[in-house]
């Protein structure tokens, strides 16, 4: 029997009117694991906390209230004081200090950093100077790298992670170039697509991934997502070999444009697609008010639509990021922009990178096909026993939701953000379910932000066969509930190299 089942919520505003009820269908289809969520270990000109660690720790790691995993740097090609290229050692020359104290926390925490060049050391560029040259004082001169140059940058990159190892830190990953094709009067470095051809086909092969614990090597990562730049790439095999994840920022083109776009290839032959860079708030005078908030939280959502893995946000801190910079300019409303005090976006972006993280997506009977406004959006999850659906609604009237799931689930917790009225955003109610269902009705207040956890029902065993879409690789095995197993045994889910998926039973599967 179904039964129809109603969390408990307060809704701001009372009406005469019954709420309408809108039907999400969510499906076994799987898509994209989710690797996480970050920022930038930056602010002002691109200026590393140093020894201040509070936004870190504010931010990251599984017990804080946010539980960012993934942090970006700069790796920069900039000298400290008089010291030359020719003094290049362990303890590098380079202004690579300000990041560490930041990553080892998050190393500590269990997270993710990666590196990425702005630019590359002017000695190695055709303009002489890390800038890129878009300056009448540069003499817009189009700063690239040279010719001669190309074998030394795998190098060059090599001495970022050996600086970052010998302190403590074994670097992740590291980019190619900060937007290579945005030409810029601070550092910067141009690429054409072939150019980046050029050097991943013939040079990459140098980053020391042996000594440097398997360290990715992520693509040039462009200021729209742009197909051009990551296509040519992962058609030529040996730069498809040789590239994990495929990267570009959001500027200029909405998530499910040019990034769904250029996450189809990277998809196909299982690559990570990440989102690393963008600033959805260009106002400099205040605070986001709610409507911007719920349109940040619409941008996450449509970079999980689009196939995204990672999601990497820019300055940590900023009056339009998570940690308050302290300037009372930006004060409005009942939220003060208090130095090192978390801001309203900050707990926007915990209701995906503390519940999403790890999960893989599920589709679902609304999921948007293109970046068009519309007045709710959803998405759908499952990770280990839990199935997990996102909902956002812009409008001024709440609805019910009724929500198909493809197993039963026996409870369930839904996380509600409805405003910027208070510091702690994410307000947490139980769904009472008396028994297990796979129908539920839940409310979605007006303009509100919604996560519905789900405990899947242990007695489930009706699962019908799962289609997986985009994965290479050979035989894996999961439960029921989606987790992997190294020895199947019981009812359980055989995955193809080709994708493909069938429901087994044995007492022991031999996988010699």
């Amino acid at each position: 029997m179904k039964r129809i089942i109603t969390s408990i919520v307060a809704v701001a505003a009372c009406t005469a009117i019954e709420a309408a009820t809108i039907t999400l269908t969510v499906n076994n289809t799987r898509m994209q694991k989710i690797t996480g969520f970050g920022a930038a270990c930056c602010d002002g000109a691109m200026c590393p906390y140093g020894d201040d660690t509070t936004p870190v720790k504010l931010l990251y790691g599984p017990t804080s209230k946010i539980g960012l995993n993934i942090m970006r740097m700069e790796i920069s090609p900039n000298f400290k004081g008089d010291v030359t290229a020719a003094d290049v050692g362990w303890d590098t020359p380079y202004d690579w200090k300000g990041s560490l104290p930041s990553a080892k926390i998050v190393k500590q925490r269990g997270g993710i950093v990666f590196g990425t060049p702005w630019s590359p050391p002017g000695t190695y560029k055709t303009n002489g100077t890390a800038q890129g040259g878009n300056a009448e004082d540069q003499g817009y001169k189009k700063g690239k790298l040279k010719d001669d140059c190309y074998e030394k940058f795998f190098p060059w990159l090599n001495t970022f992670l050996s600086y970052m190892k010998k302190n403590g830190v074994n670097v992740d990953a590291v980019s190619i170039q900060n937007e290579p094709d945005w030409w810029v009067s601070y550092s910067g470095c141009l690429y054409d697509p072939e150019d980046l051809v050029r050097l991943v086909k013939n040079y990459a092969y140098l980053l020391d991934r042996e000594t440097y614990a398997g360290v990715k090597l992520i693509s040039g990562e462009s200021l729209g997502f742009t197909q051009n730049y990551t296509d040519p790439l992962m058609k030529d095999e040996t730069c498809r070999e040789q590239i994990d994840i495929v990267a570009g920022h959001l500027y200029g083109h909405a998530p499910l444009d040019y990034m769904k776009k250029s996450a189809v290839l990277p998809t196909k032959y299982g690559k990570e697609v990440w989102m690393t860079e963008h600033s959805s708030y260009d106002n400099i005078e205040s605070l986001p008010d709610w409507h911007h908030q719920l349109l940040f939280a619409e941008e996450l959502n449509e970079c999980m639509l689009a196939g995204c893995t990672g999601y990497i946000y820019w300055y940590m801190r900023a009056h339009w990021a998570f940690v308050g910079t302290g300037e009372a300019k930006y004060n409005s409303g009942g939220i003060k922009n208090i130095k090192n005090r978390l801001l309203p976006r900050a707990y926007v972006m915990s209701h995906f990178s503390k519940h999403v993280t790890g999960s893989t997506r599920l589709t679902t009977s609304r999921d948007m096909t293109s970046g068009k406004e519309a007045a709710a959006e959803y998405s759908a999850y499952i990770k280990g026993d839990s199935l997990i659906v996102m909902a956002i609604d812009t409008t001024q009237y709440g609805h019910n939701l009724k929500l198909v799931l493809p197993y039963s689930v026996k409870s369930g917790t839904h996380l509600l953000s409805t405003g910027n009225e208070t510091e702690n955003l994410c307000q947490e109610k139980p769904i009472t379910i008396d028994e297990p269902a796979s129908e539920v009705i839940v409310e979605m207040p007006a303009r509100s932000l919604n996560t519905y956890i789900f405990t899947i029902d242990d007695g489930n065993a009706a699962i019908e066969d799962i289609n997986v879409t985009g994965i290479d690789g050979p035989k894996t095995y999961y439960d029921l509930h989606g987790r992997r197993m190294d020895n199947p045994h019981g009812l359980f889910v055989e995955r193809s190299a080709d994708g493909s998926t069938r429901i087994r039973f044995a007492k022991v599967i031999d996988k010699r």
